[in-house]
């Protein structure tokens, strides 16, 4: 988290000397000794956020080639005047555990073009789709086959 704060620092001033990096640590220090005392963060988090660093890109990269792909095929959808599209929805549920992967489940699909959740109740999500090939294999997709990976790491 202290890098996070220096680099952020960093981006922010536009440039670096060596009197802008030295001032970056101190306030980055104090930031993180401030969250740490105050807003109960503690150094092993950043631990297990450096344990999932890899997974989390990973997840980042597949939620935008996913996004990607379904841009082609809802625009491949609408151009084709032969493509009747069926809209549907659909119910499925997941052994997500956390309230965390579930919402990020919920807003992955919904970033999706093509696909919105309309309700995520427990572990039960409701998805309204734009056609009837965009539903398939929503409940075991790699979406959430990441999640039970990032959840099992804690």
């Amino acid at each position: 988290m202290f890098l996070l704060f220096f680099l952020i620092w960093i981006i922010f001033n536009g440039q670096i000397t060596w009197e802008i990096a030295a001032f970056g640590i101190v306030v980055s220090a104090f930031m993180y000794v401030f969250i740490c005392r105050f807003m109960g963060y503690k150094p092993r988090m950043d631990l297990l956020l450096a344990k999932k660093f890899f997974l989390i890109l990973q997840y980042v990269y597949v939620l935008i080639k996913e996004i990607i792909k379904a841009n082609y095929a809802v625009i491949k959808m609408i151009m084709s005047s032969r493509y009747e599209m069926e809209p549907t929805v659909v119910r499925f549920k997941t052994n997500l555990k956390t309230t965390p992967a579930r919402i990020l489940l919920a807003n992955s699909i919904t970033l999706t073009p093509g696909t919105i959740t309309i309700s995520l109740e427990g572990d039960e999500y409701i998805v309204h789709c734009l056609d009837r090939e965009l539903a398939k294999g929503m409940n075991n997709s790699l979406f959430v086959t990441l999640l039970e990976r990032l959840e099992r790491m804690d």
